[in-house]
């Protein structure tokens, strides 16, 4: 189960994360990727660009980067881009992440999979109830998050978007069903420090066991 990346900072356009600048490779300006796409030789090929991810103080905010060659060396995936010609400007990108515009209409390639645009606003179902309502959405390596606005409080909760825990996404009725482990939605009681005493055992032995031995 995976969201299609979008863009929140440019609303306006459908944006799909591509790619991530994990290392400089070698010394001249390749990058080793860590890839967030299916289809990496279709999305590489010479001449497609990149929109940037980067801090604001980075030199390359608000600047493109495109493809000149994309290989694979000992299955790791290897790129090079235009004005990237040598390992230290290769070091002021690494950890940026790649965009590309996709058609906001289009449906993602994969199945089980949507884009933030699709999830943002779903109202969020659990056992029934309406409970809160998707805000955003939020990508990591590991798993993708739901950040949901509960209905009525001012707080948000991380759910992670993984089957076990959002069974079904229904775009076209507007909601997702989530299946949480306790304690995600809310606190749990504080489990209690005091332990019942034992009962006390009266000795009894002298009215259970009388003496009867005679003198």
């Amino acid at each position: 189960m995976a969201a299609g990346d979008t863009a929140g900072a440019q609303p306006a356009k459908t944006q799909l994360r591509v790619g991530r600048l994990v290392k400089a490779h070698g010394l001249k300006g390749a990058f080793k990727l860590e890839l967030y796409t299916d289809d990496p030789d279709g999305r590489f090929v010479p001449g497609s660009t990149f929109t940037l991810q980067v801090p604001e103080s980075s030199p390359w905010h608000g600047r493109e980067l495109t493809v000149r060659e994309f290989r694979w060396m000992n299955s790791h995936p290897v790129a090079f881009f235009e004005g990237v010609d040598d390992r230290n400007a290769a070091e002021e990108l690494v950890k940026a992440i790649l965009w590309i515009d996709q058609d906001s209409e289009a449906a993602p390639a994969e199945d089980d999979a949507w884009y933030d645009h699709q999830l943002v606003g779903l109202d969020v179902v659990r056992e029934g109830a309406v409970i809160g309502r998707v805000t955003r959405v939020d990508h990591f390596p590991a798993q993708d998050l739901l950040i949901v606005r509960m209905t009525g409080e001012d707080r948000e909760v991380l759910v992670p978007f993984v089957g076990a825990i959002v069974p079904e996404v229904d775009i076209a009725g507007g909601r997702v069903v989530v299946t949480p482990p306790a304690g995600l939605f809310e606190e749990l009681p504080a489990e209690s420090d005091d332990e019942p005493e034992p009962a006390s055992v009266s000795d009894d032995s002298d009215d259970e066991n009388p003496d009867t031995s005679e003198d």
